[in-house]
């Protein structure tokens, strides 16, 4: 069987989409492709306000990615506390955490050798 792979730029639009319908927030996308043995291209890392609103973001992303793209995430971690949900879809994993987490964990400087781009807030 073929699987034919997904434009990741495509990917990460229809992600940003889906995480901009349900008003996550502080998105980020991180390109890891500069850096020797990353387990992705891109991470997009986002925020929400609420154990439900992450849930909500996860929920969102999957839908529109599976939509729009035909593409359900290879793996999906986090979603019974809803802390931090990580969706894979192989080249790109998508983080989305509730705002104290995501300050915890601090991907952005973990992965500082990564090219970071800010998504202007769409509201």
């Amino acid at each position: 069987m073929t699987r034919i792979t997904v434009d990741t730029d495509l990917l990460i639009t229809e992600i940003i989409k889906g995480i901009e319908d349900v008003k996550g927030e502080n998105i980020t996308i991180l390109d890891l492709r500069d850096i020797e043995n990353t387990v992705c291209d891109y991470f997009v890392i986002c925020d929400g306000n609420s154990n439900t609103q992450v849930s909500a973001i996860s929920g969102s992303v999957q839908k529109n990615v599976s939509k729009s793209l035909k593409e359900k995430p290879w793996h999906v971690e986090g979603e019974s506390n809803a802390e931090w949900v990580l969706l894979d879809y192989v080249n790109v994993v998508v983080h989305v955490f509730q705002k104290h987490i995501r300050e915890f964990y601090g991907l952005e400087e973990l992965w500082g050798d990564g090219k970071i781009t800010q998504v202007p807030s769409a509201y």
